[in-house]
């Protein structure tokens, strides 16, 4: 039998409970900035497939479902760059995840977030990388924690 790690959001309630407040305060940036739902969700997807994370994925495959993401979207996120599939939003939204995610050699890292924001403007590029960063925070602890997923055998 596998020795269970502790849930870092258990063993340290306070920092998750902060890192609670700083989620709600992006949420609002992303609001204002009138990000769509399936494009927040999409990345967060897209994000948690590159870091690894079993349970982001899985929440987050149903959240971008609920969201009414097309099928093919969601079924093709992983080759995303070569998809049909996503519009100009949606691409920058997805460069903009998968470079924070990576952070390739900087010439690479500041083209591609310079295009993502040439695309989404300066108040939804903010809003989305702040959103990025906080999807890799929230991959790392469930990680590290072995969150189950609900409902696995």
């Amino acid at each position: 039998m596998r020795r269970r790690l502790p849930f870092l959001d258990k063993a340290a309630p306070e920092a998750w409970d902060l890192l609670g407040e700083v989620r709600r305060a992006v949420a609002e940036q992303n609001e204002a900035a009138g990000i769509a739902t399936t494009t927040l969700e999409l990345m967060y997807l897209r994000i948690s497939q590159l870091n690894g994370c079993v349970f982001c994925v899985d929440l987050h495959h149903r959240r971008a479902v609920r969201a009414s993401a097309p099928d093919d979207q969601v079924a093709q996120l992983p080759v995303w760059r070569d998809s049909p599939s996503f519009d100009a939003v949606e691409r920058a939204a997805l460069l903009l995840g998968e470079t924070v995610t990576t952070l390739p050699e900087p010439m690479v890292r500041d083209r591609d977030l310079m295009t993502a924001r040439d695309v989404l403007g300066e108040q939804a590029f903010a809003a989305l990388e702040w959103s990025a960063v906080l999807m890799t925070t929230y991959n790392r602890l469930s990680v590290l924690s072995h969150h189950p997923v609900p409902g696995a055998r």
